[in-house]
């Protein structure tokens, strides 16, 4: 409690896009079944994402076959994301997975610190798109530094992703102060994926009231 197939299915009636669910060794944040009952109940694309080095994973996903796999470094205790691939030491185990993902009609994106050069690797290795991991950025907006110096590294990345014919998605500490300061310099993103903000937002405004929030900040200007 709560349903988590419901609770998806309001956000996608009060505007989400998508779903994105971590699935992780110890189900902490959801239950394969739950992978399974969601891939079944949306209209929106379903994000699966986690740890491809990890077999259980990789067998629900290709079980479920959702619109995307993010994959994602996490080691199995980790708490939560705290890096993204360095694709020059694990560029060489990823390729046969996203291969392997691609063959069964899976868009597959990799999570990656602000780095054009793995934007590169990443098309070169075969995937549709690379998740920003933004944690470095909501950490330099916060301590109030210019926005152009918080995204600098970001903006970097994200051209040089468009250029390889990359999608660009963002994820990590976003929240309604920060998102659309974001938005604003990097114009183009295909998704950006909200959890804990959203759920702590949801507390004391609302979950219909949260979703629209976080798209209006994707479709306004910076807070000053």
């Amino acid at each position: 409690m709560p349903d988590p197939v419901q609770f998806a299915l309001d956000c996608e009636r009060f505007g989400a896009d998508g779903i994105t669910v971590h699935p992780r060794p110890d189900a902490r944040h959801i239950r394969a079944d739950d992978v399974r009952a969601l891939r079944q109940a949306l209209r929106t694309e379903l994000n699966v994402e986690g740890n491809p080095m990890e077999s259980s994973f990789m067998d629900l996903v290709l079980e479920v076959r959702p619109a995307q796999a993010t994959l994602v470094p996490d080691h199995p205790l980790q708490r939560t994301s705290d890096h993204g691939w360095d694709l020059d030491q694990d560029g060489e185990r990823l390729r046969p997975i996203i291969a392997k993902l691609n063959a069964a009609g899976i868009r597959v994106s990799l999570f990656i610190d602000p780095n054009p050069r793995h934007a590169e690797q990443a098309a070169v290795l075969g995937a549709q798109a690379v998740e920003l991991y933004t944690e470095g950025f909501a950490r330099c907006y916060d301590s109030k530094d210019k926005t152009e110096n918080c995204t600098a590294p970001y903006e970097a990345t994200y051209h040089r992703a468009l250029d390889s014919g990359l999608l660009v998605n963002a994820g990590h500490d976003l929240n309604l102060s920060n998102l659309g300061a974001l938005n604003a310099r990097l114009p183009h993103l295909h998704e950006v994926s909200i959890g804990h903000a959203l759920v702590a937002d949801a507390l004391y405004l609302g979950l219909e009231n949260t979703v629209r929030l976080y798209r209006r900040a994707l479709h306004s200007n910076p807070p000053s």
